[in-house]
């Protein structure tokens, strides 16, 4: 059976990212995109197509990329078809039988249209609700012609179920624990987001700002087009002395950053369902992540605290774990071990070569 995989765009790598490569090695499978800006950085086993580039602005980056998925027939040359990200399921309706592995619905058109609003000055703003209003109904029609959905979360199932009315199943994201090592518990914290205002990465800055004696390490970047330019040289102005901003990394970097932090800091606004705080488990770093949405269903007290959203809770929690971040390491390297690679694999096959009933 070929199998392809639809993903938005490869204009960074993220978790989605890392998430969708694995499954395309996992299964044998070709990738079709649209911007392909990083895809220096993968595997170079694994095939990529390239749709063309979008508009490197918002929204007609999303727009374009809708278009390009919308457009496209590969009917033909593949016998079933993934799609992931926001944008790729506008080719469902060609491309059967399929099945959506949900990151999430589109926050900006559902449970962050009101955050989405008010950042929008008086012209964007009817540009934005335009945009929306119309790009939600080819959303809700794509979602018609996805045969089965699958979300990463069970965060992801609820807003599955509350903005399309469908029941998804449920595959988390793997991490890789042969990756990963605990070399020492250094003197820093480390934070791996892309730097999107809904990760609040500024709230991070705010509450090491607090506590000079303690160091956070922020690692990623943001793919051009996108709507974080503004927020990402934002964060980039004014950082304390203690706060550094490395932008993206390769690989191996990374590894070595979780091997060597001290612990972990996640802040997103209700996340879809967080992989760097497995990544960090694996290297058997404590996680101090937000009391919210994916972080509750790998997060326990045993790895880590969940806080409150404000910098007073971070800041006493780095506080807490800063005292013996050692003890936390066998029940974090445990946790781990329950979203091994191993696992995601053997779902991932029996959803797609599943006989059909």
């Amino acid at each position: 059976m070929r199998v392809a995989i639809f993903h938005d765009y490869f204009g960074a790598i993220g978790g989605g990212e890392t998430v969708v490569l694995e499954m395309a090695k996992c299964l044998g499978a070709d990738i079709i995109t649209t911007d392909t800006d990083a895809v220096h950085k993968i595997d170079p086993s694994v095939h990529v197509i390239s749709l063309g580039k979008t508009v490197k602005f918002p929204p007609l980056k999303q727009i374009s990329a809708a278009a390009r998925f919308r457009l496209c027939d590969f009917s033909k040359e593949y016998d079933f078809f993934i799609f992931t990200g926001n944008w790729s399921h506008m080719a469902s309706f060609r491309h059967r039988p399929n099945l959506w592995y949900c990151y999430t619905p589109v926050r900006a058109f559902y449970d962050l249209y009101p955050t989405f609003i008010s950042r929008q000055g008086s012209v964007t703003r009817l540009l934005f609700r335009t945009w929306v209003f119309f790009h939600k109904i080819i959303d809700q029609r794509s979602v018609r012609h996805i045969d089965r959905i699958i979300a990463i979360s069970k965060n992801v199932q609820g807003r599955v179920r509350e903005f399309h009315n469908r029941e998804a199943g449920l595959i988390y994201p793997p991490v890789d624990m042969a990756r990963y090592r605990c070399t020492e518990y250094g003197d820093f914290w480390l934070s791996v987001n892309r730097l999107y205002p809904e990760k609040r990465i500024d709230l991070q800055v705010e509450a090491f700002r607090k506590i000079p004696e303690e160091r956070l390490v922020i690692v990623g970047g943001y793919a051009k087009g996108d709507h974080a330019a503004a927020y990402a040289e934002k964060i980039g102005r004014n950082l304390p002395g203690n706060v550094t901003l490395l932008g993206e990394v390769n690989g191996d970097e990374l590894v070595d950053l979780y091997a060597r932090c001290r612990g972990h800091i996640c802040t997103a606004l209700d996340e879809d369902y967080g992989l760097t705080p497995l990544e960090a488990m694996a290297s058997g770093k404590p996680v101090v992540a937000i009391d919210e949405g994916g972080y509750r269903e790998t997060v326990t007290p045993e790895t880590g605290m969940l806080v409150k959203p404000d910098s007073d809770s971070i800041v006493s929690a780095v506080r807490e774990i800063t005292r013996n971040p050692e003890r936390y390491r066998t029940a974090c390297e445990a946790r781990a071990r329950e979203f091994d690679i191993a696992g995601f694999r053997e779902h991932v096959r029996r959803a797609v070569f599943r006989p059909v009933s």
